[in-house]
């Protein structure tokens, strides 16, 4: 949608359209209430600075609603085709390494490996993966937060067009 709809639906359905972007409601609410935007630059910014306080329970809800990476999201809703639009397709050998980091990840965090997909290659997120093994739980909280705003603003962008 445009930028000029988006500005003018009712909040409710202006919220339903940025959900799939970050499911956090507190996001999602700021920024609906900045809404008319001039421009979509003032949008994403609005959005980006709406992100910077999201806490450790905001990512967690968030992560629940995302695929593992290297496994493809089912359903027909708006998140799901996110989803499948930003995941490179791997070759067998490195879909199974990353499927590997997966449990060798949610082993060590408690938590699925959220990376932002989109522009990577399978052997750049494998990469990504193996790296953030070795962080100390504290660190990658950090990391896993700044991956999940990347998502939710590249989400934005294709979801709200330039004027």
């Amino acid at each position: 949608m445009d930028l000029a709809t988006f500005n003018a639906l009712p909040a409710p359905e202006a919220a339903s359209a940025i959900r799939p972007c970050a499911d956090i409601t507190p996001w999602v609410d700021d920024v609906v209430a900045g809404r008319p935007y001039a421009c979509r630059d003032a949008l994403l910014l609005r959005a980006m600075r709406a992100a910077g306080d999201w806490s450790a329970a905001d990512v967690d809800a968030a992560l629940a609603r995302h695929p593992r990476i290297g496994e493809r999201a089912s359903g027909t809703d708006a998140e799901a085709r996110l989803s499948r639009g930003e995941q490179p397709v791997a070759a067998q050998e490195t879909a199974a390494r990353i499927a590997a980091g997966n449990a060798a990840y949610e082993e060590r965090f408690g938590r699925i490996f959220l990376v932002r997909a989109a522009g990577r290659t399978a052997e750049e997120i494998l990469a990504n993966l193996t790296e953030r093994l070795a962080n100390d739980p504290a660190t990658e909280a950090l990391v896993t937060a700044e991956q999940l705003r990347q998502i939710a603003l590249l989400r934005l962008e294709s979801v709200v067009e330039p004027a």
